[in-house]
């Protein structure tokens, strides 16, 4: 049976001068969710856009709206992102200090509760909350900017974190946000991934739609 792995364009790679278009080019395609990565230059070194940006998106978007939450005390915003269309919200480990009570919140306002880990932070610290959790998102870069190179470490990562979860019999699903290309798409798939987030290798593609389905193609063999 083949596996229908979720592919999830980074509207941080978008032209931002083009937004509406690229939200347009994204619905078009067979891309399945959209990535919104909301950056306050304080956990992460950048600053992306915020809640008027995202309210925009969700005008014209018409697929699931995957939101990254990469800012501090993500708990002040939880029922805002709701209330501004998102689906999936995920916040950092490294960034929440009551993670269980901050992922009972997210499912409180109807979402799917995701929590991203940075390239340092082992998986086990997910072990008594994996149950709890619908998605966890692996960073196979730092987090903060586009365009960065993949970190091989990623691999044994996630096949240490698909083992976690066949060992608590969750459902939680695991996704991958850096550095996915054609390259290495099918290698994630193999070692547990459910969803791809790729930005600057679709949006810079001189053709985004046809990179998408070839992603998809890729990864449902």
């Amino acid at each position: 049976m083949k596996k229908n792995t979720l592919i999830a364009p980074s509207v941080l790679a978008a032209d931002f001068a083009n937004l509406e278009r690229d939200i347009k080019m994204i619905n078009t395609s067979e891309a399945d969710w959209f990535h919104i990565d909301i950056m306050d230059g304080v956990f992460v070194p950048n600053i992306s856009f915020g809640m008027p940006v995202l309210e925009a998106i969700k005008k014209h978007a018409t697929k699931t709206i995957d939101v990254h939450l990469m800012i501090v005390d993500p708990d002040r915003y939880i029922s805002t992102f709701k209330k501004l269309g998102a689906d999936v919200l995920t916040v950092h480990l490294e960034a929440t200090t009551h993670l269980h009570r901050t992922l009972q919140a997210i499912k409180a306002e109807g979402m799917k509760a995701g929590v991203a880990l940075n390239p340092h932070t082992n998986v086990d610290l997910l072990e008594d909350v994996i149950n709890d959790i619908d998605l966890v998102c692996i960073m196979s870069v730092n987090p903060g900017f586009g365009g960065q190179s993949f970190i091989e470490n990623t691999y044994d990562k996630i096949r240490k974190l698909k083992a976690l979860i066949n060992k608590k019999g969750a459902s939680t699903i695991i996704e991958i946000d850096g550095g996915v290309t054609n390259k290495n798409a099918a290698q994630l798939v193999e070692a547990g991934a459910d969803v791809l987030v790729a930005g600057s290798y679709v949006f810079g593609a001189a053709d985004p739609i046809a990179t998408v389905a070839d992603l998809k193609k890729i990864t449902s063999l």
